[in-house]
């Protein structure tokens, strides 16, 4: 018997779910759109409630084909968006953020986020992320692709302790969060979300996960998957646009890797020894 999909809580107390739905890439193509949507529709019937997307994303495309999956069912949806940093001024997050809710069809994102670090000071983006929260436009706001020491910065700031995540690349190829940054979000109790949890596709064909996930009934892409989600304080969003790779990203959260799985796993994909530059794509 399937399993709900888990929840963590952000500092605030809102809860969502673990495992959700990237859009990366989604909206690019018009003839795509519908399936892309149909892509998101079947993981919101999964119980993967969270979907992320960003005005970058085929420069709001993808927003717009979030905005065909949510319709009538907006309010069992955990939204996430994210701000250019050259759109992150203390207006102009404001007016980005305004436009993002026209694309996706409502009058609220449940989670903001800066996308990355421009040249923009921080602290004008947080007096806009402070504007749409006090306005009912967001609910909470975080960042993205920030390292151990922005996030140092930014709790520095005034209000920059109300960020409630950071969304960085998280996958056995780039585990170099693990040395600094992933514990120290652990400690503040801010969940990490991982986007691009089972790589750029190598992954996907490892043999060497494949032989695991065969003790598992599970594909060398669900093993990625699974290990990125093994312990608390981690919420993966794996885009998929293929029906079975929806139900494959869902499975995956009921797959327990064991000792021996994580030790050989380690042995394949070593975590890091030292500080590491924060991996990006």
């Amino acid at each position: 018997m399937r399993c709900a999909v888990r929840t963590t809580r952000l500092p605030s107390g809102a809860a969502l779910p673990v495992l959700g739905l990237g859009t990366w890439k989604m909206g690019e193509g018009g003839g795509r759109r519908a399936e892309e949507a149909d892509a998101l529709r079947l993981g919101l019937d999964l119980g993967m409630t969270l979907i992320d997307t960003a005005e970058m994303y085929a420069s709001g495309g993808a927003e717009e084909v979030v905005r065909e999956a949510i319709a009538g069912r907006r309010d069992s949806v955990f939204l996430v968006s994210k701000v250019l940093p050259s759109n992150a001024s203390r207006t102009g997050t404001v007016r980005a953020c305004e436009a993002s809710l026209k694309r996706l069809g409502t009058e609220r994102i449940d989670l903001y986020l800066l996308h990355w670090r421009g040249r923009i000071p921080l602290a004008e983006t947080i007096e806009g992320f402070d504007t749409l929260k006090a306005a009912g436009k967001i609910g909470d706001w975080g960042v993205s692709n920030f390292d151990a020491d922005d996030m140092e910065e930014l709790g520095r700031l005034r209000g920059g302790d109300a960020a409630q995540t950071n969304q960085v690349l998280y996958n056995l190829q780039s585990r170099g969060v693990e040395f600094d940054l992933l514990p120290a979000s652990r400690k503040a109790g801010l969940p990490l979300m991982a986007y691009s949890p089972v790589g750029q596709g190598d992954l996907a064909g490892s043999d060497a996960l494949a032989a695991i996930g065969r003790r598992h009934g599970a594909t060398a892409a669900q093993v990625a998957l699974a290990w990125v989600l093994r312990d608390d304080g981690v919420v993966a969003i794996p885009k998929a646009v293929r029906p079975q790779h929806v139900r494959d990203n869902r499975a995956a959260l009921d797959i327990t890797l064991t000792e021996d799985d994580l030790a050989e796993i380690d042995a394949l994909y070593p975590p890091p020894a030292g500080k590491q530059p924060l991996d990006m794509i």
